[in-house]
């Protein structure tokens, strides 16, 4: 199982960025895949979830802001994130059961 992001940068507040998590080694269109992010001296927190039928879940932060999609064609997974925050700082990871991808760095700063 692979799991590729890309997709962070520096970006000011309130700008937008989309990740992506290209999958590999798994049958991607009947996994549950989420984002999750760490920042500085945090723990790991869930962001966003979609499942195989493409219902979405989201973390309060998230809610409004971020929309997790999936494309099963390509067997990637995005997350818009738009009106970034400061505290929207983080690494973010791709995961699917118990695989974690390498993270894409996000900072939100002026």
């Amino acid at each position: 199982v692979q799991l590729q992001a890309s997709g962070g940068g520096l970006v000011q507040p309130g700008g937008s960025l989309r990740l992506s998590c290209a999958a590999s080694g798994f049958t991607f269109r009947l996994a549950t895949l989420d984002w999750y992010r760490q920042a500085p001296g945090n723990q790991r927190e869930l962001v966003a979830t979609v499942t195989s039928g493409g219902s979405t879940n989201y973390a309060e932060s998230a809610k409004g802001r971020f929309t997790i999609s999936r494309d099963n064609a390509k067997n990637t997974v995005y997350l818009q994130m738009n009106s970034l925050k400061p505290e929207d700082t983080a690494v973010y990871y791709c995961h699917m059961g118990t695989y974690w991808g390498k993270g894409t760095l996000v900072t939100v700063s002026s």
